[in-house]
């Protein structure tokens, strides 16, 4: 999945085999948990989705919706927000920064089977209930949230949540309702912090099937020449096929060896940061 509300970035991302393209519209209570920290914060609207659906042609149009809320100071309520991303095209609606299956439900009844229902769990209470909100009949997939839930849960480095089974129980959940289940964000092989490959690595040990494609990736906002976008999309996307392919016939051993290096990784880090 990839985060723009550009156009040309989308029909590049959409031709380099990019399966989901993410506008996202969340920007209620994002400033007072993200505000002073380096991570994205779009503030996408109903035109945007109006002006890229003509561009993505062969990924899905994914739109983000702000969490629950209702209608007020000229912010339309869930019901309605659902209702115009749905009607500009969307065909995936995610929700944010929910806690409980009566929030579930309410969005789920207003997507209405119009579109695919993505929940994003990325609350600590979210996790906590991951059972009963799970039962809750029309949730399509779900996608961990690394970077809110860790900030939730008081921890210092979002892979951490890779290292203490937090991400591996929520899967777990979602595997035994028959539900699909992706995590957190990957930058290009090679890069990152905790490097791309190892986290494939681990979703596929965990049958994860999605992942968000980072600024580490390819920040478009900074790029100025777009051939040498377009190139970070289709070099970068091949090089995350294959990496697919290799680690998909991991032996049990081989995901093992691979996760006690992200351990060690992510230690080094996260001592790095005390």
């Amino acid at each position: 999945m990839y985060i723009t509300n550009n156009p040309v970035i989308a029909e590049m991302a959409d031709e380099a085999g990019i399966d989901r393209i993410w506008i996202d519209m969340e920007y209620i209570g994002k400033e007072q948990r993200q505000g002073n920290l380096d991570t994205v914060k779009n503030h996408h609207t109903i035109e945007d989705i109006k002006r890229i659906r003509p561009f993505v042609k062969n990924a899905e149009l994914l739109v983000r919706v702000n969490p629950i809320h209702e209608k007020g100071d000229g912010v339309p309520g869930s019901e309605e927000e659902i209702d115009l991303a749905i009607s500009a095209g969307a065909d995936v609606i995610m929700l944010p920064m929910f806690k409980t299956a009566a929030e579930v439900e309410r969005f789920v009844k207003a997507v209405g089977k119009r579109a695919k229902t993505l929940l994003l769990v990325e609350t600590v209470a979210a996790a906590k209930n991951i059972d009963e909100i799970l039962n809750v009949p029309g949730v399509d997939e779900i996608h961990v949230g690394l970077n809110d839930l860790h900030l939730d849960m008081g921890k210092k480095f979002m892979f951490e949540l890779l290292c203490d089974d937090t991400v591996k129980n929520i899967c777990l959940a979602a595997k035994r309702k028959g539900i699909k289940y992706g995590f957190g964000g990957i930058a290009r092989i090679g890069y990152g912090m905790l490097p791309a490959e190892y986290v494939i690595a681990e979703h596929y040990h965990l049958g994860s099937t999605a992942a968000i494609l980072s600024r580490s990736f390819c920040d478009a906002n900074r790029v100025e020449n777009p051939i040498e976008i377009k190139d970070l999309f289709l070099t970068g996307v091949k090089n995350i096929r294959e990496k697919e392919k290799e680690v998909a016939g991991y032996s049990e051993k081989e995901y093992v060896d691979n996760l006690n290096k992200i351990k060690q990784i992510v230690r080094k880090i996260v001592e790095a940061k005390d």
